[in-house]
């Protein structure tokens, strides 16, 4: 963390204890954009790490990202307005494309251990959110 540190600014006083604490490094890039780094310590954070893959921005500025699926559990499970907001322009851009079943099977135990069951009613209800059971 201390590396990551030295080549980002953090974006809050003792960014350090509060990425230990809530397990996400706020950081500005020298641009002034704000960016998350999330600590993965889950078994769904491992799975998302598996399935992310490498997209070039520009020649030299490649990124892993992580799926569209792993974005909307991760959105929904913050489930800010902000979040849910980005939740649906992922579902309108997405339409029809993602793995609904996925994204409900890794959702439910985050939701679960955060007791909040509200957030899988909510999202089963956004437009564009069908599961596969019923497409059929």
């Amino acid at each position: 963390m201390k590396t990551i540190l030295e080549r980002f600014a953090p974006r809050i006083a003792d960014a350090e204890a509060f990425a230990l604490q809530y397990r996400v490094l706020l950081l500005k890039a020298s641009n002034g954009i704000g960016l998350d780094l999330s600590l993965g310590s889950l078994p769904f954070e491992q799975r998302m790490v598996e399935r992310s893959s490498l997209f070039a921005f520009e020649e030299n500025a490649v990124l892993r990202t992580c799926s569209a699926e792993d974005l909307v559990v991760l959105k929904a499970f913050a489930a800010r307005d902000k979040d849910w907001a980005d939740v649906w322009a992922i579902l309108e851009r997405q339409k029809g494309k993602l793995d609904v079943e996925y994204i409900l099977e890794n959702l439910q135990p985050l939701c679960e251990m955060k007791e909040s069951p509200e957030i899988i009613d909510r999202i089963k209800t956004m437009p564009g959110f069908i599961e596969r059971d019923e497409k059929t």
